[in-house]
């Protein structure tokens, strides 16, 4: 639900989701971890000593630490890499007015590699990955990813689908078009000889 809400606009016509991939969960508690630690306490305040003036202190001071906590939630979330039929898309959150996205086509992917380092990596399975461009030899990263092997695995999955979807539909377009190049040679030709039909009896009459 939150997947679709969030990152379906950034899809072409006839493009699906397979996978959006995110940082380890482990990040997101610890980016969590403080805003939500420091909400409880003051509320704990509140349990201790609940006066009129320390309540609306604190339910004031909480629409703060809601907003750091919301911020702190979408930087998380929306930092994520969007696995679709067609290629990658990278976006990256950097605040409430300032977002960007990249986009990588299966047709213009080089390479995708992964890497698993440290104890607490190969424990809890997250590690780091980049993708290659073949245009401008340039790399997309993305630290802390959940699975990266499941992630990889998927990546090559729908490249080996759209280019397989697309020889065919090069194949499909190339058929057409000897098709029309044959049938326009045949109807010049047909054209040609009803031409020369109408002509020879004029040479004989001359």
């Amino acid at each position: 639900m939150l997947e679709s809400f969030f990152f379906s606009k950034h899809l072409d016509d006839e493009e699906e989701i397979r996978m959006v991939v995110h940082k380890h969960w482990l990040m997101g508690l610890r980016s969590l971890f403080f805003p939500s630690l420091l909400f409880v306490g003051l509320w704990s305040v509140v349990v201790l000593s609940p006066t009129r003036s320390i309540v609306y202190g604190i339910a004031l001071a909480d629409v703060f630490v809601l907003i750091w906590w919301i911020r702190n939630f979408m930087d998380y979330y929306l930092d994520a890499w969007i696995i679709t039929t067609k290629g990658i898309i990278d976006l990256e959150w950097h605040g409430w007015f300032h977002r960007s996205s990249a986009r990588v086509l299966y047709s213009d992917l080089q390479g995708v590699s992964y890497e698993i380092n440290g104890i607490v990596g190969t424990i809890f399975r997250y590690g780091s990955m980049e993708i290659e461009k073949i245009s401008t030899e340039t790399t997309i990263e993305m630290d802390y990813i959940k699975n990266p092997r499941m992630v990889e695995s998927t990546i090559l999955e729908c490249m080996e689908e759209y280019m397989h979807t697309k020889n065919l539909r090069d194949a499909t377009t190339v058929q057409e078009m000897l098709a029309e190049f044959v049938a326009g040679s045949l109807q010049k030709k047909s054209a040609q000889e009803q031409h020369s039909k109408i002509q020879k009896p004029k040479a004989r009459k001359q």
